[in-house]
């Protein structure tokens, strides 16, 4: 692509999937060329570089008497008109259906009202879909959103046979794969790190989440009690959430509790999963597994669940193991054999790197690129049609 758009990308700013994804692919554009324009209520969690062509214009909300709840919904469409017209972006990105495209579809009905046409392209993570999407009082709306973007993607298979399944879904849904930067995610030499956590050669099995019920982590922590019991090992529990008070409570009735860190929130995720020998995400549902994903990049195998698009990244006997939900004595039995044998481990290392490879970061930056261009020109035809009947 030679020409270098302005495009305004709508997130959470949080540690979840869609607002990494949605930053990790704003830097990543900043980088081509293109001007980025973060519209949210704080800066993103992991926007934490400078860059010439990163722009963040946060979203404030007015406290008045008459509102029990603010309108942050309000406050996000004003902004998101102000930016557009203030800084002549080509297209808006959102990530994350609620509110985001329903507030961006507003926002592009007040623009055309003006004068000004804008492509909004929508991207579904998962559980704007599989969980908050289902619920009564959002499905009218989410799936009125998406019918009304110009553009729609998901990140994995499942997930667009999800949506279809579940919302009368008329647009087209393109799958663009959630993606790894292998300059962050990759096997570096940490011996010195790693033997300050596992001073005796012990193995290191991690976990990354936000410590949702869905992310089932005391299944991580039942299936890591067997297999300290037959493997001399540690476990690293990053992240933070809902049931992390709970789960520090139920860790203290397993016999392996002295060997597992809750490490809390981190931004060089990196660094710990480049010491680690295993990943383990027994999760209840996952639209794609990207916590899996930059584990492998890191030349680390994974012990999953066999459900939603997890299928798509883990080849099971390959670079890791597939099993169903709850079934924790075969996870357990796997990472036991993985970590009780070296040559195994080496050549899952190996083919977990490998898998890595297939969702580059470039790969799907250019996926995206190409998306947008196709958005815009769209949008430039329809308005030179229009134009051609007004003469």
């Amino acid at each position: 692509m030679n020409k270098k758009l302005k495009i305004g990308v709508v997130c959470y700013p949080t540690y979840g999937g869609s607002g990494v994804v949605a930053t990790e692919l704003g830097i990543a554009l900043a980088k081509k060329g293109h001007h980025i324009h973060f519209i949210s209520y704080k800066r993103p969690a992991r926007l934490s570089i400078f860059s010439e062509n990163i722009y963040l214009h946060e979203v404030t909300t007015v406290n008045y008497p008459l509102f029990e709840y603010l309108p942050y919904e309000t406050s996000l469409a004003s902004k998101m008109v102000e930016v557009v017209e203030r800084e002549q972006l080509d297209i808006l990105h959102v990530h994350y259906a609620i509110p985001h495209a329903a507030v961006a579809f507003m926002a592009k009905k007040i623009l055309a009202s003006r004068g000004k046409n804008i492509p909004v392209i929508t991207t579904l993570h998962g559980t704007d879909i599989t969980l908050v999407g289902k619920n009564a009082a959002f499905s009218p709306v989410v799936e009125f959103s998406i019918n009304n973007s110009d553009g729609v993607t998901a990140v994995s298979e499942h997930l667009k046979k999800e949506t279809q399944e579940k919302f009368g879904i008329k647009k087209e849904i393109k799958v663009i794969y959630n993606f790894i930067d292998f300059d962050r995610f990759r096997k570096v030499d940490k011996d010195h790190f790693k033997q300050a956590i596992a001073p005796n050669g012990e193995k290191i099995v991690a976990h990354v989440s936000n410590f949702r019920k869905v992310k089932r982590v005391d299944d991580v922590m039942r299936i890591f009690n067997e297999i300290y019991k037959s493997v001399p090992s540690r476990l690293l529990l990053i992240g933070d959430g809902p049931e992390r008070n709970k789960l520090e409570t139920f860790c203290t009735e397993l016999e392996c509790h002295e060997a597992v860190r809750f490490l809390g929130k981190q931004d060089a995720v990196e660094e710990l999963l480049a010491i680690s020998d295993l990943f383990l995400i027994p999760s209840e549902n996952e639209s794609f597994g990207l916590a899996a994903l930059e584990a492998m990049a890191c030349e680390v195998p994974v012990i999953s669940s066999n459900v939603g698009g997890l299928p798509e990244v883990i080849q099971h006997g390959v670079n890791g193991f597939l099993e169903n939900v709850g079934d924790i004595q075969a996870m357990a039995k796997h990472g036991i054999n993985l970590l009780s044998n070296e040559t195994l481990l080496d050549e899952f290392r190996v083919n977990a790197f490998k898998r890595a490879n297939d969702f580059k970061l470039d790969e799907i930056v250019q996926q995206y690129e190409d998306y947008y261009c196709e958005l815009i020109n769209c949008g430039e035809k329809e308005n030179t049609v229009e134009h051609s009947h007004l003469t």
